[in-house]
């Protein structure tokens, strides 16, 4: 078998069999095959596509390519949840200890910022003493105890998925849909999830900017699902304005704690109006891992169950027991709660009286990229008392003067920076504006 053979056969519109494209993906890995004939079956897929066994053949030779968590002798099953990235989504840290507070195991294996989208494991690593870098060992340890672990992605577990990745890209082929498919699958399915729901956000603020590409990725993701035997609900979600009202690093952990309805530093905490937005994805998406774990029959059975260990206060314990679990320290967490900030801060006041009927997620996304939120590059550092907090969103009224958010930098360059590009995001209107169901379409391939 020759890799020029292959390439010229998915260049031609061929499909590859299973052990053809486990003889590319093996080979590249093992550096038999170079970087430029991989870099050309990629642009060939780029163009031609790849039938769903074909990604799903794709996908099951990058989860075989490295280490595949063993998770036998934990009670599962094991659900786990992804989204495609946004501005401001703090989701996974309020999903995962309320799905485990239900009694489902989370194992979950998340990423770093990049561009103008937010990094959980950022947002985690802004607690002082966390850490996402956790052996297998402790990783099991942490689903037994707790009911979820956190971690990042080790150079042992899909090393494939790192290699094509960084090829990706340098070589114009990140938007192809099938390489996106088997990029987010292999990870989460290496872990060891047995089910998986995921959020395709769609809008300004996420990766897919329509509602059209977003339901192509989220068929793609459900169909490949299905061909590895692998239960799978996709759920589209609008991202046009920030979700909830902080971003940035640590502030993301704040609001995430208030949504949880917890207590920090002797103060009882209540969920924002700001972050209704927030906890209606929230709710839903725990709601279907409920339904994929087999702990509730129905959507509407499993979000009472939700509403419940939010209301009683078990999610917030178990979000608790995860930090000190993971290194970091609650008592730090309550003294640096709603006080941490970057020392240079400036307000953008409303440029006129009337109703706020958007706020640019890009925009913001970008802006907090200046700040130090996210990143341009991989390896460019991140800040985690930098941020934005939104005092209004869309649908509120606002006088002209009125402070809109407030920016949290270093440097005076980097807040003026911000300000520009946060004040240019919102669109101010003498209109009424009409809220759209933040949730627009379910996807699954449950019978």
């Amino acid at each position: 078998m020759r890799a020029v053979d292959l390439i010229a056969k998915k260049r031609d519109g061929g499909s590859l069999n299973q052990r053809e494209i486990a003889f590319l993906v093996d080979g590249y890995v093992a550096g038999e095959i170079p970087e430029y004939q991989i870099s050309s079956w990629l642009m060939a897929v780029f163009f031609r596509g790849m039938s769903g066994e074909e990604t799903g053949f794709l996908t099951d030779a990058m989860i075989r390519s490295g280490t595949v968590f063993d998770l036998s002798g934990i009670r599962g099953p094991f659900v786990d949840k992804h989204s495609t990235g946004g501005v401001g989504d703090k989701v996974s840290l309020i999903l995962a200890p309320i799905v485990a507070a239900c009694g489902v195991c989370v194992p979950m294996m998340s990423g770093r910022a990049l561009g103008h989208t937010g990094g959980t494991l950022d947002k985690l690593e802004s607690i002082p003493g966390f850490s996402t870098a956790l052996s297998a060992e402790r990783f099991r340890a942490l689903l037994t105890d707790v009911g979820f672990a956190m971690t990042g992605q080790s150079k042992d577990v899909v090393p494939a998925d790192r290699l094509l990745y960084a090829l990706r890209d340098v070589t114009a082929t990140v938007e192809s849909i099938p390489l996106i498919t088997a990029s987010i699958l292999s990870k989460k399915f290496a872990e060891g999830a047995d089910a998986l729901v995921l959020d395709v956000k769609c809008g300004p603020g996420a990766f897919m900017k329509t509602e059209a590409d977003a339901r192509r990725l989220a068929e793609s993701l459900v169909n490949t699902g299905s061909a590895l035997g692998k239960k799978i609900v996709a759920v589209l979600t609008r991202m046009e304005e920030p979700l909830g009202h902080m971003v940035g690093n640590f502030l993301e952990v704040e609001e995430s704690i208030a949504c949880l309805r917890g207590s920090i530093a002797g103060r009882s905490l209540s969920p924002d109006p700001r972050s209704a937005d927030l906890m209606e994805v929230t709710r839903r998406l725990s709601a279907w891992m409920l339904v994929l774990a087999a702990a509730a029959e129905t959507v509407e059975e499993a979000t009472e169950r939700v509403d419940r260990v939010l209301d009683d206060g078990s999610a917030w314990q178990r979000f608790a027991r995860s930090v000190e679990g993971q290194g970091g320290s609650m008592d730090e967490v309550g003294t640096r709660y709603g006080t941490w900030r970057a020392p240079v801060s400036r307000t953008v006041p409303a440029p006129s009286a009337g109703v706020i009927h958007g706020i640019d997620a890009f925009a913001v996304g970008m802006a907090g990229v200046y700040l130090g939120v996210g990143r341009n590059t991989a390896a460019d550092p991140v800040h985690p008392d930098v941020g934005i907090d939104f005092h209004c969103k869309r649908g509120n009224s606002v006088s002209a003067g009125e402070s809109l958010c407030t920016i949290y930098g270093h440097t005076a360059d980097a807040v003026e920076a911000a300000v520009e590009r946060i004040s240019n995001a919102y669109t101010i209107s003498d209109t009424s504006w009409r809220p759209q169901p933040i949730v627009i379409d379910e996807i699954s391939n449950l019978e």
